[in-house]
């Protein structure tokens, strides 16, 4: 895996529901490096500090080879790195074998699989297509946050390289497709329970499907 981009965002106002909301995703490429913090990018914009940003959400990433597919569906829209609200656009990320808890080693920082993008209305708006949301789902290639084990810069051309793969885990993308199906894998469930990649809010969700 290699970065393609690195992307920040400034505040950006939009409308929803009658009401101005204040957002991050709307980021833009850099020509220098970017900081990965502890709990976020630094210069990077985080108004929502609910669902973003903090130790297991640091960063966001995408594969730029997802970016075709929506190319295609929404071929009218102003296509730039960054369009997903990622900070780090990655060449070659695979979340078929990125397993939660897999730790990297990145440009200076020291990274950690942590969750999937679960998409909400900010990424419908700026698609135009509140339908974007279950396509994102449909689809399954989510990205992935990345906890920061260790701060440091980044800059497009950095390679990836994975000093740990976590032990009795389950893939990014089997974790994104758990959280949607109305089935739940129980074996996927007891393989992640104890995977402290993940925050504990989600894992005590996740024991409430285990009877």
């Amino acid at each position: 895996m290699k970065i393609t981009s690195t992307n920040i965002a400034r505040p950006t106002t939009i409308i929803w529901n009658e009401k101005e909301v204040t957002t991050g995703i709307y980021k833009t490429p850099t020509i220098e490096p970017i900081f990965l913090g502890k709990n976020e990018v630094k210069n990077d914009e985080v108004t929502d500090r609910k669902h973003h940003g903090g130790e297991f959400k640091a960063c966001y990433l995408f594969s730029d080879n997802q970016y075709e597919y929506w190319k295609n569906l929404y071929p009218n829209l102003d296509w730039n790195w960054g369009m997903f609200g990622e900070n780090l656009t990655v060449n070659g990320l695979d979340e078929t074998k990125l397993f939660i808890g897999d730790i990297y080693k990145v440009g200076d920082a020291l990274v950690q699989v942590t969750q999937p993008r679960e998409p909400c209305f900010k990424f419908g708006v700026k698609f135009g297509n509140q339908k974007a949301l279950n396509q994102f789902i449909e689809h399954g290639f989510s990205g992935t946050y990345v906890r920061v084990l260790e701060e440091g810069f980044v800059k497009t051309g950095d390679s990836f390289k994975r000093v740990e793969q976590a032990k009795n885990s389950i893939t990014t993308w089997q974790f994104f497709n758990l959280l949607f199906s109305k089935e739940k894998d129980l074996e996927f469930i007891h393989l992640i329970l104890n995977n402290d990649a993940l925050p504990q809010s989600i894992r005590d969700k996740l024991k409430s499907f285990i009877k």
